[in-house]
């Protein structure tokens, strides 16, 4: 059984058990972004996507590599914490839960959500690393990269019980990537998602990418983005698609008009380079469905395109 890590000065630590078997250390006061949004329609649309990826993996019992750049504390308290400041998660897996007629593609996203909370209940989200290893086999590992001091001592904690299935490494994903690719199976899925407070992520993800695809052309690579008022995010997905890769998908999910003031996240997109060429038919009815679920205004909207370069 895991032990909560003990709470560092700014943070707090809740002990999730679950079955009866784990324990998890998720931040209940933790100044981090993935704290404030777990759950959110961000989170809907890229653990959906991650999962279905993974489940494509899984068809093939050859192993693969799950590798996070940016993975958080792993899992994340809905009841308490930073979470509750402005509960976004009642505009993301919230309008889901009970909902028993969904996409297989959603459905499924939401059978892992509810994995984490067998009362029934929505009272914690897992974060990205926690989604894979409850989707990934025995024989697959996952390398999960977190920079910050308190997220990284809780996402050890909350990966202790998977053993050397899961490795973190405290640090910088983007360097930490070309260290472990291509893995050893070469079969693997990369999520790169940032936070984007940096505005020089933008340049990160995009040098990462270069650098990832000489190494291993390959294999998948799954890019998180927020839609802002920003050129930096109306030109990212023009430079993801310039990218060697042999074919990319683009998927976004917008659920409300942009801010007059020019602040705040509209919606969110995810970009796939090498995609499983069942992606795209997985989420044709996933998408428009979103829209009417999470979609908040008439600027809610969704895009989802695919495309084979040539001389890729």
């Amino acid at each position: 059984m895991i032990t909560a890590l003990a709470p560092a000065a700014r943070d707090s630590a809740v002990t999730i058990r679950y079955n009866g078997e784990l324990t998890f250390a998720a931040p209940a006061m933790l100044s981090y972004r993935h704290a404030f949004h777990a759950g959110n329609h961000a989170d809907v649309l890229k653990h959906t996507i991650q999962i279905a990826l993974l489940r494509y993996l899984n068809q093939k019992d050859k192993p693969y590599t799950y590798v996070d750049t940016h993975a958080g504390a792993g899992m994340y308290s809905l009841v308490e914490g930073y979470a509750t400041k402005n509960a976004e998660f009642t505009g993301g897996i919230e309008r889901l839960w009970q909902d028993t007629d969904l996409p297989d593609a959603l459905a499924d996203y939401v059978d892992v959500i509810r994995q984490f909370n067998p009362n029934g209940q929505l009272q914690f989200y897992p974060g990205s690393p926690a989604c894979a290893l409850q989707v990934l086999r025995e024989q697959d590992k996952a390398r999960l990269f977190e920079l910050h001091s308190s997220d990284s001592k809780l996402l050890i904690g909350n990966m202790e019980h998977y053993g050397r299935q899961a490795q973190v490494d405290v640090g910088d994903g983007f360097a930490g990537i070309k260290a472990v690719l291509p893995p050893p199976s070469r079969r693997g899925l990369t999520l790169i998602d940032p936070p984007y407070e940096d505005k020089g992520d933008y340049q990160r993800v995009i040098d990462a990418l270069q650098d990832a695809l000489k190494r291993f052309a390959t294999g998948t690579y799954a890019i998180w983005y927020p839609q802002l008022q920003r050129e930096e995010v109306r030109t990212l997905p023009a430079r993801l698609k310039a990218l060697p890769a042999k074919s990319w998908l683009h998927a976004s999910l917008t659920v409300q008009s942009p801010s007059a003031d020019g602040f705040g996240m509209h919606g969110s997109g995810m970009f796939i380079l090498n995609p499983p060429w069942t992606l795209k038919e997985a989420l044709t009815p996933v998408m428009p469905l979103l829209v009417k679920k999470l979609g908040l205004d008439t600027g809610a909207r969704y895009v989802l395109d695919y495309h084979e370069n040539a001389a890729g």
